[in-house]
């Protein structure tokens, strides 16, 4: 629970999770439930209810609707949450709003509503702009319909659009990944995020390619998909300023930039995550157990809580550091810890230059293209036990 004696000069990012999906596409990990319409009323109570009980004294930076499907809600009950939001927090007037929505679930008249209730900033999960692609995947839609969904909100006043791509796709060749990649740039969004594909073995899609069912996926035609699409994109104004994300200058997705720059954030709803304060937090991922709690006026069962002692975070403030774009500023971390980075991981540093993964420029540390491709070959040599 958030302490109620904070700063009201603190700012803080805020997630809300909406675990609802029409169907459960074939890759999918996230924590969602299908065919429980119903449960939307009930959910949404409970949501204003932890709204309530977690209040604070304090700033709301940028507000992030996932899922899930969030735009499976109507305007009507994403304005009651909302309106919770601005009832027990300080919502800056210039604050991020964004909803994940995926083509099929919106038109023209739909977006525009949300618009109006005072979401600023739209996710689209489109994945593909090949329609075999998107049945392999299991989504919903088809390539017709994302375009449509795209000119649906340039038509709603939508001015902050993000498209969400994957790649690494079981047979998918380098030339289908750019025909996708320039579609989404054709329609010029003001963000593009891009996935390598990565699969749990309880996954659909993964036991078909274990079936033999559908071709593995090759890790070298993935790192070259995912090095072609960094020459492209910055052919075309795009600025990369994250492992996976690219944006038009200015549009960088301020939310997400509070996970990467280790910053608090607030999660609520079914399997939400917090960090406050050096304590990181996750609800129960049962959605009855998370409503009936709360219809007790009781917070959900944490099955997360940790508390993030000094080496750790120090850890996770390089690895978070490391997927942006810029690197660590060497002088403003010295500043933040009280400790040398190069002298507290020489060893490591030195094996990571030599193997090219990592570069110097300017006073700041950072992966380098192909470091960006092997950052989890990075990020490992900086957890604790590793020091």
């Amino acid at each position: 629970m958030l302490p109620v004696n904070r700063s009201m000069s603190d700012i803080i990012a805020l997630y809300i999770h909406i675990p609802f999906c029409l169907r459960k596409c074939k890759y999918c990990s996230f924590i969602s439930y299908r065919s429980r319409e119903s449960d939307f009323p009930s959910y949404i109570k409970a949501l204003k209810k932890e709204l309530s009980l977690r209040a604070c004294v304090c700033n709301i930076g940028s507000v992030y609707f996932g899922g899930g499907t969030p735009s499976l809600l109507s305007p009507e009950q994403l304005s009651e949450i909302l309106s919770s939001v601005k009832k027990h927090y300080l919502v800056a007037n210039n604050a991020e709003i964004t909803i994940e929505a995926n083509p099929g679930t919106v038109n023209a008249a739909y977006l525009a509503a949300i618009k109006k209730v005072g979401i600023n900033r739209l996710s689209l999960g489109i994945q593909s702009f090949n329609d075999t692609e998107l049945t392999m995947l299991g989504r919903i839609h088809n390539a017709a319909e994302a375009r449509d969904a795209v000119a649906d909100a340039r038509s709603a006043g939508f001015d902050n659009l993000n498209v969400d791509l994957i790649y690494g796709l079981p047979g998918q060749t380098i030339e289908e990944w750019r025909d996708s990649l320039e579609e989404a740039i054709q329609l010029s969004p003001e963000h593009i995020s891009q996935y390598a594909l990565t699969l749990e073995p309880e996954e659909p899609l993964f036991k078909e390619i274990k079936a033999g069912k559908l071709p593995d996926i090759s890790l070298d035609v993935t790192a070259s998909q995912y090095q072609m699409a960094e020459n492209i994109l910055q052919n075309h104004g795009y600025i990369h300023y994250e492992i996976s994300n690219w944006s038009k200058p200015g549009k960088e997705c301020r939310h997400n930039l509070v996970y990467w720059q280790g910053a608090e954030y607030l999660g609520l709803g079914v399997a939400a995550h917090s960090y406050i304060e050096r304590r990181r937090t996750g609800n129960t991922d049962d959605i009855d157990r998370y409503t009936a709690s709360l219809s007790q006026n009781v917070l959900p069962l944490l099955i997360v809580d940790e508390k993030i002692n000094f080496d750790l975070e120090i850890a996770e403030s390089i690895i978070l550091s490391l997927r942006l774009c810029r690197g660590i500023n060497i002088k403003d971390f010295e500043k933040q810890f009280g400790i040398d980075i190069m002298k507290n991981y020489t060893k490591r540093i030195e094996e990571l230059r030599e193997y090219e993964l990592i570069e110097f420029d300017e006073g700041y540390m950072r992966l380098t293209s192909k470091g960006r491709l092997l950052g989890n070959e990075v990020f490992w040599r900086f957890l604790p036990d590793r020091v």
